[in-house]
């Protein structure tokens, strides 16, 4: 089961990569990105796509960066450095008591 779970996952990710492959390959044509002032850029539109997905990218990990910083502080101030405290929040079993994996 796990080696056809294996193969499939391969098989998926080469499905992608060739999808993305014939993407590139049949928009290969110049295009124009028009700015402010007259500027402009002529890339291949491939290009211009894979730009403008890395700035989405970029501006939506920077976007969530402060919301992280909120957690990670609020994770950090309700962790406790008392062991007595940290022992009464102990859950009733382990996860390897679960026959389940639940």
């Amino acid at each position: 089961m796990k080696q056809l779970l294996w193969i499939f996952k391969w098989a998926l990710k080469a499905a992608i990569f060739f999808t993305l492959f014939a993407f590139a390959l049949n928009n290969q044509q110049d295009t124009s990105v028009h700015f402010f002032f007259g500027q402009q850029w002529r890339a291949p539109l491939v290009l211009v796509v894979l730009c403008a997905f890395s700035a989405g990218l970029v501006l939506g990990v920077l976007g969530m960066v402060p919301r992280w910083w909120k957690h990670r502080r609020a994770a950090l101030k309700s962790a406790s450095p008392d062991p007595l405290a940290a022992a009464a929040v102990k859950p009733p079993y382990a996860a390897s008591d679960d026959p389940h994996g639940i």
